[in-house]
């Protein structure tokens, strides 16, 4: 039976947390005095409130968490996130619509960079750090944030927590206690969000533009206090300086951990994930390069820089970009479509099917082309030394299946919501592998979510959040047996 006790309990101190974030907000409205103070105090005073409220009903509860609560607890803090950090853009009237606001911020949490703004500049400076910091904060996890802070509230179901929320079919331990090594990350992603900041600085851009930017960038989300992405900017430095990041934040977080900390960088390029990742951002930029060159007649630095940019934005499902891919020839957006359904390494801020599925089934192909030559041989499915078991097969057949399966579902519904074949199909990709800029006949940046039908909105929220949580811990909770009392 659920623990619903704890799953209150728990909740209500996260609030706690987002109600500080959000004061956070508060602080940078009154530091810039402007009119969006009241919003950010209200939605941080409500907030709390609701923590207080679920920490009372919660406060018998004990600390054994099981399987099944995690679940639960997991997509609950998701989806009570997003109410509450949709508040300030209601309160604020700066979105005034409860749909579009909740996909905003559905958007944020998940880091899928999905905008129902058409335009952002006009927005204060509260509302567009609360829109970085949403994805910041969610790039590595809401509830696996507790797990390096607040150990005592999740007790001894961290590890499920983390088989929860964690991306990637196979979980990399870098420290006996889960606490202490998500403390580490943390410690990571801290690190590479203050040397993006510092880079940022050096580079030209404002304070406040290189916080926003350097969160957005590696969070993996794709959020910007500018229309223009990059392109603002007009500057070769911050585009590297911007690819460079996103790429690093698409690597394995527990391998970046060996390389920094245990100055085992060689560890990296042992590892089948990471060579695929970099085999595939090298293949495709060089390729895409050459057709730029030859095609769109650009100059070499030029085509390097953008189609390094673009590949790594996609591949590592940000969203960034620094060019206008809608002139670029049709097969480069076949190209970034794959890219963007393969998404970069696990354990990591990126969306997308990720690099070490793409490697088992690689290897499993291989084995079956073996098979027909040798039909009696046993081959086992090894990843760096170690073997996958049948289990682990079976569970990545399933996750195929049931992305193309979901895939193929919204995709209907929104062809038959009036939306063309292209950018239904590309909206439905986009959303499930938390990448916002869609493929459409316009590519992704310039084309706006506000024009779809409100239901539509609502099953790409949906999407956005069964996509951060790896389809089957969400789908999981629409099973009768997850609710039997035995």
């Amino acid at each position: 039976m659920v623990n619903y006790s704890l799953v209150y309990k728990i909740i209500g101190s996260l609030l706690f947390l987002l109600g500080s974030l959000l004061g956070i907000c508060a602080g940078i409205s009154a530091y810039y005095a402007e009119d969006d103070l009241m919003p950010f105090v209200i939605s941080a005073v409500l907030t709390i409130c609701a923590g207080f409220i679920l920490k009372y009903f919660g406060r018998s509860a004990n600390n054994n968490l099981n399987r099944r609560d995690s679940y639960l607890l997991v997509t609950a803090t998701w989806v009570i996130f997003s109410f509450f950090g949709m508040l300030p853009f209601l309160i604020g009237g700066y979105i005034p619509n409860i749909t579009n606001a909740y996909f905003e911020t559905m958007s944020g949490f998940t880091t899928t960079g999905a905008t129902i703004l058409d335009d952002v500049e006009w927005l204060p400076h509260g509302i567009l750090f609360w829109r970085t910091q949403t994805q910041w904060i969610g790039g590595l996890g809401i509830v696996f944030f507790t797990i390096a802070i607040l150990p005592s509230m999740v007790g001894n179901g961290s590890v499920k927590v983390f088989a929860a929320e964690a991306t990637g079919p196979i979980r990399s331990k870098m420290h006996p206690r889960l606490s202490t090594m998500a403390k580490w990350i943390w410690t990571i992603y801290l690190g590479l969000t203050i040397t993006c900041v510092m880079s940022f600085y050096l580079c030209g851009m404002p304070w406040f533009d290189s916080i926003n930017y350097a969160m957005t960038t590696t969070a993996t989300g794709g959020f910007t206090t500018h229309n223009d992405s990059t392109v603002y900017f007009q500057s070769a430095a911050v585009d590297y300086v911007s690819a460079l990041f996103q790429f690093l934040a698409g690597i394995n977080f527990a391998m970046l951990y060996f390389a920094i900390f245990k100055l085992r960088i060689g560890a990296l390029f042992k590892s089948s994930e990471f060579k695929l990742y970099v085999f595939v951002v090298t293949a495709c930029t060089l390729f895409i390069m050459y057709l730029l060159m030859t095609r769109n007649g650009y100059g070499m630095e030029r085509a390097f820089r953008s189609a390094l940019f673009q590949v790594v934005s996609f591949m590592t499902t940000t969203g960034l970009f620094n060019d206008d891919a809608a002139m670029w020839p049709q097969i480069t957006w076949v190209i970034m479509g794959c890219l963007m359904f393969m998404g970069a390494c696990s354990g990591s801020t990126t969306g997308g099917f990720k690099c070490i599925r793409c490697v088992m089934v690689l290897k499993v192909l291989r084995n079956e082309f073996r098979k027909i030559v040798h039909p009696n041989a046993v081959l086992p499915v090894k990843i760096n030394g170690q073997t996958i078991s049948q289990q682990r097969l079976s569970t990545l057949l399933a996750f195929f299946a049931i992305y193309t399966i979901m895939v193929m579902i919204c995709t209907t519904i929104m062809i038959v919501a009036g939306i063309d074949n292209t950018n239904a199909i590309a909206i439905a990709f986009g959303c499930l592998s938390n990448v916002g800029p869609s493929l459409s006949t316009r590519i992704g940046p310039e084309m706006s979510w506000s024009e779809l039908p409100e239901y539509i909105k609502w099953i790409c929220s949906f999407l956005m959040l069964v996509g951060r949580l790896e389809i089957m811990s969400v789908l999981v909770l629409f099973t009768r047996g997850f609710w039997r009392d035995n």
